[in-house]
């Protein structure tokens, strides 16, 4: 099993990062995740390890590649899409942990710039999240840190249902609209 984990809100993720590398899941990160993983001595892979790929645009693009949303958008129950993994050189992602840039947080801070508002706009992250949330019944998807624990329990003692999983799906959709709508209103795009 695979997993990328990149998330603004650090709490619990390294308790659960641990968790997940005892089952045997091999973990990908993104740079500030990676880095705090690390000091905790839960070393990860990076993302570029993964799509072959640095980081570009001084961090626009990062996740924004087909090795991570093919590995994602997989169907495994569908030997074409299994087949156009295996000739492309990518493996499937079964866990997508992610939660967005602390867009809220920033705008809230007296004076902050445009520029510096428009540059905590997560692209890859809803991106990752809308990508495994459609693929649910393949992929787990965890915006919720509360969410950790009972995941990795679940995990240890088998397989998460159809149900939990289409929960989760649910939580990261609500979680990225919950997010878009709060950037159009920041921006005046509300009609």
């Amino acid at each position: 099993m695979r997993a990328i984990v990149s998330v603004s809100n650090k709490a619990g993720i390294v308790d659960f990062v641990r968790g997940l590398k005892e089952l045997g899941i091999e973990i990908f990160s993104t740079g500030g995740t990676k880095r705090a993983l690390e000091e905790a001595g839960v070393p990860t892979y990076s993302v570029e390890e993964l799509t072959g790929f640095p980081e570009i645009l001084d961090g626009r693009v990062k996740t924004l590649h087909p090795a991570i949303h093919g590995g994602i958008l997989a169907r495994r129950d569908l030997p074409s899409h299994l087949s156009q993994l295996e000739k492309s050189g990518i493996k499937p992602i079964d866990l997508v942990a992610v939660n967005l840039y602390p867009f809220a947080q920033t705008i809230a801070r007296e004076g902050v710039s445009m520029e510096e508002a428009l540059e905590n706009i997560d692209i890859g992250g809803p991106a990752m999240l809308r990508s495994a949330a459609k693929n649910f019944a393949h992929v787990l998807v965890v915006v919720d840190s509360e969410d950790y624990g009972p995941i990795l329990e679940k995990l240890r003692s088998g397989e998460i249902g159809i149900a939990e999983r289409k929960k989760l799906a649910q939580k990261a959709f609500q979680h990225v609209a919950l997010y878009d709508t709060m950037i159009a209103h920041y921006l005046g795009l509300e009609s």
